[in-house]
């Protein structure tokens, strides 16, 4: 997930409304089984102001900024139009609902005749689960279900035993999924998947292509990762500020994006347990959450790129740098900012 904190906006552009603390993380986890996306808060413009919509999006803090050039209409639109898109492919990829796609495929083990989105974003996750060699997993969701349960749900401030991570370990295997044209099946009881890598990059695309088709061409459109399309209606860049994972809500480093996409994957994101030593990004060859307050941000062409090379480079231990290095060179037009825990700023290209 993107973990984005903004400096003061300029005085003629708009920044990317500020993400909450990470510390109220667990009970936005909790909300998003029970909030609708109908949880949004719309600034009604002027006629020369931009339109700003704030709201959930698979459970996240997601906002857009329209430029409408006076058409509020065709503005309010675009935006019902782009919220029904949300509304359509949360129906896939939450795992919040028992209804969803690949809530039925987790229980079932099998989902047949997948919508094309869902096939389409799950061919994209098991790519880049082999280009890392398993580091990005989407069948990650065993382990991620044994911890969430441990801490969140259960209450325990000791992890969970090591015989309880193996036994969920032994059942994440990227290749145990099988795809048979628009069939999706799951190799053995017990495995379960999540796109929560990549489906909010993925939902960021959607919605900027709806958008397009209403006409707006220079938008900020951020449903847990934020897209610049094109730049800002005076050319200048959108300007985004990444967060210092030890004070997430403040700005540590600021990008300027014109037509680019941004994710950033840290630990302190989502953090488990009060210490803060156990969070959402766990490692599928160990068993074990990467280190806390740490950030990889990845620059991308688009948003679904962005969002799975962000999580796998997370995941890639610190001093691996040859891996790092690898994994982003498969990927054209991608760049990546790596944060460590003393706030010490690198880029990788």
């Amino acid at each position: 997930m993107c973990h984005l904190s903004t400096p003061a906006p300029p005085a003629n552009g708009v920044t990317p409304a500020p993400k909450p603390a990470a510390v109220g993380r667990r009970r936005l986890l909790m909300l998003a089984a029970v909030l609708p996306l109908a949880a949004w808060r719309l600034q009604q413009p002027t006629e020369a102001a931009p339109l700003h919509w704030q709201g959930l999006a698979l459970g996240a803090p997601a906002s857009l900024v329209l430029h409408h050039g006076g058409d509020l209409r065709n503005a309010q639109a675009a935006l019902t139009a782009t919220l029904a898109e949300v509304a359509r492919l949360e129906a896939m990829f939450s795992l919040f609902r028992a209804d969803s796609v690949i809530s039925t495929l987790n229980r079932s083990g099998r989902v047949d005749n997948a919508p094309a989105e869902f096939v389409a974003l799950l061919r994209t996750a098991l790519d880049m689960a082999a280009l890392s060699n398993g580091v990005f997993d989407p069948s990650i969701q065993p382990l991620w279900a044994l911890y969430f349960d441990h801490f969140v749900v259960a209450g325990h401030t000791r992890p969970p035993a090591a015989e309880q991570v193996a036994q969920a370990r032994a059942l994440v295997d990227w290749r145990g999924v099988q795809l048979t044209g628009f069939d999706v099946s799951l190799a053995r009881a017990g495995m379960g998947l999540s796109l929560n890598g990549v489906a909010q990059g993925f939902i960021t695309d959607r919605c900027s292509e709806v958008l397009r088709s209403y006409g707006f061409i220079h938008t900020l459109v951020d449903m847990g990762e934020p897209r610049a399309v094109a730049a800002k209606p005076d050319g200048s860049a959108w300007q985004i500020g990444l967060a210092d994972p030890r004070q997430p809500n403040q700005a540590l480093h600021t990008l300027s994006v014109r037509d680019q996409a941004v994710a950033t994957s840290g630990g302190y994101g989502t953090r488990l347990d009060v210490g803060g030593l156990y969070t959402h990004l766990i490692n599928p060859r160990t068993g074990r959450t990467a280190p806390a307050f740490e950030s990889v941000t990845v620059l991308a062409p688009t948003a679904t790129q962005a969002d799975a090379l962000s999580t796998a480079l997370a995941l890639i231990p610190r001093g691996d740098v040859v891996a790092r290095l690898a994994l982003l060179r498969t990927q054209p037009g991608c760049r990546a900012i790596c944060i460590d825990k003393t706030g010490q700023v690198s880029a990788l290209s």
